[in-house]
């Protein structure tokens, strides 16, 4: 019996050692929830200007209503508008920042190098249809095609999940393939991609992170 459950735990050894070799296992899901609670900060300010705040400007405040009447092209900054513009910049920078320190944390008690070959190699391929992304939804900008932008967020950003997740835990496919399937129905309902966004980056993100911490970090 002794033998046995040391065969056990030696198999057990050898499979986290092979995991850790072949993944980046130590994304924290406390960086989904982090992530999550920043979007949806930032989806609660954002709602304020596009439904017409105080001191609004026409441009920024009816992204909803947008039609492009300049003769010129806009950029992103003049399409959102400065406020808008600003949200959108402090939301990413904090989600970031928050799930870069909890995921760092994490590796530093598991002693696992933060930027090793497997974070690099899942960084590139999250990175990769997101870039890709940002350049198709910029011409989509200056094409004045407004309804399709949350949408293709939500799509492209699904896609370098799904496309990352070969690299890390394997759960982030599943939240992937969600954000992706939100942003393909949110094609049908343009005029709600605030809505669809918290639900994407914000709510998403959060039931992810929770049940990650539970499955991995609880104990």
């Amino acid at each position: 019996m002794n033998d046995q459950n040391q065969s056990i735990e030696t198999l057990q050894e050898i499979r986290e050692m092979m995991n850790r070799s072949s993944r980046f296992i130590s994304l924290s899901g406390l960086s989904g929830v982090a992530a999550g609670l920043c979007a949806l900060t930032g989806a609660w300010f954002a709602y304020g200007v596009i439904n017409g705040g105080a001191g609004v400007t026409k441009r920024s405040g009816a992204i909803r209503d947008y039609v492009l009447t300049d003769a010129g092209i806009p950029g992103l900054r003049s399409f959102m508008g400065d406020r808008l513009f600003l949200i959108a910049a402090g939301t990413f920078l904090s989600a970031f920042v928050l799930a870069f320190l909890f995921t760092y944390i994490r590796s530093r008690k598991q002693q696992i190098p933060v930027w090793g070959i497997m974070a690099r190699r899942l960084v590139w391929n999250v990175l990769l249809p997101m870039m890709v992304g940002g350049i198709f939804l910029l011409k989509l900008i200056e094409a004045g095609v407004i309804g399709l932008i949350a949408p293709g967020c939500l799509i492209f950003y699904g896609l370098a999940l799904i496309n990352g997740s070969k690299f890390t835990l394997g759960e982030v496919r599943y939240l992937g393939y969600t954000i992706l399937l939100l942003g393909i129905i949110n094609c049908w309902f343009p005029g709600y991609g605030l809505y669809f966004w918290a639900a994407g980056f914000g709510i998403c993100h959060i039931l992810y992170g929770i049940i990650m911490w539970n499955k991995y970090e609880r104990n």
